[in-house]
Formats: structure tokens, sequence, C-alpha cells
């Protein structure tokens, strides 16, 4: 689905309070209200909070999906070259969007679960391991990967290893001495250590290949 300029501002907007506040803690009028509109035009746009918030993981899942499919057909790329390009994409994706990632994090963490969010979460999961298998057996089938590849423990490292990195920020800056390194120059540093250690763990998995240095 198409969003205009409005809707996307309301679903941004939506996006950051839930990260913040919960979704049951967040309002419609508190929306409408950090969205500078009228309570009728979230109405009007989505009928209800629980369809905004889908209409939030229905524009990520989408953005996920167009550039995984991309990948998938893009011929200039060998299959090892696609899984960095994929390992790539997916630390800049939790990294750059990190209200997203608290709203999935809160929810899968939460005793509470709300139907909606974990009904969305599971699509969202069952779409990247679809596309990753699909990476997967394009190598298999040149023969530049091995067989027998276990897809569930490749998405829980790639995505478990990204979200533990992002929840233990501050602990990752104190065990490497980087207390004083500004926010922007860790962040920097933090997508490029991820992405290089994930790639040697890929490539140690799906290959025989030596590893590469960092």
């Amino acid at each position: 689905m198409e969003y205009n300029v409005k809707q996307l501002q309301i679903i941004e907007v939506a996006e950051r309070l839930f990260a913040q506040k919960g979704f049951a803690g967040t309002s419609v009028r508190d929306i409408a209200q950090e969205a500078d509109v009228n309570v009728s035009m979230i109405s009007y746009y989505f009928g209800s909070k629980e369809k905004l918030i889908e209409a939030l993981f229905q524009l990520r899942i989408s953005e996920t999906r167009l550039r995984l499919e991309t990948l998938l057909h893009n011929d200039d790329l060998s299959p090892i070259q696609k899984i960095y390009v994929m390992v790539e994409s997916a630390v800049e994706r939790l990294m750059g969007n990190q209200c997203f990632h608290n709203i999935m994090m809160r929810e899968q963490l939460s005793s509470e679960r709300t139907p909606i969010i974990s009904d969305q979460i599971m699509d969202l999961k069952m779409q990247n391991i679809g596309l990753m298998k699909q990476l997967i057996e394009e190598g298999q089938a040149t023969g530049a990967f091995r067989k027998n590849i276990d897809m569930s423990l490749m998405t829980t490292t790639l995505y478990g290893t990204i979200n533990q990195a992002l929840a233990t920020q501050e602990f990752f800056r104190k065990i490497n001495n980087l207390e004083k390194m500004s926010e922007e120059e860790f962040q920097k540093y933090l997508k490029r250590k991820l992405s290089q250690h994930l790639k040697n763990l890929f490539k140690s998995t799906v290959t025989n290949e030596h590893l590469s240095q960092d």
C-alpha cells in the first residue's frame, strides 16, 4: 500500500511513541497531539490504533522485502557477496531504526503480549527466513555453499547478535574502552564491527573458505 506524506508522518510519530511508551501506554490522542493532527484524521486514515500499528509493520515489512528481493535478483553478485550485502543491510536497518527495534524487543520480552503485534512480528520473521533460504539455495545450486545449513540458527545468529549488541551498547563501550568516543563515531564503529563479525561467521557456516580478517 502506498502512503501519502501525512500518513507517513503519523506512522513515524506512532512508531516513536510505541517505542517509548509501549503500545498499551500510547493513546490515539497522544499520537494525534505529537503529529499535530486531529484524532479524526487518524481514524479516517487508519481506523484504529490496532490498524495503525498494523500499517507500521506492513510498511517496514515491505521495505525489507524490497531490499531482499532486489538482492536476490542481482546477477552481478556471487552468492557469498549476496550474503555479505544481506548482513550489512540487516545491521544498517536495525541500527538505523532503533525505535522499531525497541517495539519488537518490548513485545517479544513482555509477559503480556499484544496478539496483533505478535502476529506481525511472526510474519516479518517468516518473510526474512524465506528470503534468506532463497539466497542459501542459490549458493547451494552453484556448489558455492555446503548442504544441510540450519536456516533457523542462521536467522537466530544474524538478528540475535545485532539485537544483543543494541541492547548492551554501554557494556560494549566499557569492555572496549570506548567511553570517550562520540555517539556518532561509536555507532559507525559498532556497525563496522558487527558487519565484519557476522560476515566471518556466515562465511565459515556456509562455505569452506578461509575467514577474512578485520
